[in-house]
């Protein structure tokens, strides 16, 4: 994970991208905590944010942050963003037409 230097966030505008991968902004990230998000979860399912190939390795910790500063966060730790299995679905036919079966 990418861990951001102390002082950092201060420098943060609201168009400053966060999450690199869905291309989500500090607004956009503060406009869904002030509409109820209280939990990493929360953000996901709202902005897509921690979705994209680096499955929230690299905007994770800054949105840990982000979230503790916030006038309404708890003490607690906001959850985690779980990553997805690197798996994709095929079709079953796919799978009926191969040649596995030599």
């Amino acid at each position: 994970m990418s861990m951001p230097r102390a002082g950092l966030y201060e420098l943060a505008k609201d168009d400053t991208t966060i999450c690199r991968c869905e291309e989500i902004t500090l607004g956009e990230i503060k406009k869904a905590i002030a509409d109820g998000a209280t939990q990493l979860k929360d953000l996901k399912r709202k902005l897509r944010i921690g979705m994209g190939p680096c499955q929230g390795r690299m905007c994770g910790p800054a949105l840990i942050e982000i979230m503790r500063q916030q006038p309404n966060a708890s003490s607690k730790i906001p959850g985690a963003l779980l990553p997805r299995p690197p798996i994709k679905p095929i079709a079953l036919g796919v799978l009926a037409s191969s040649d596995s079966q030599k």
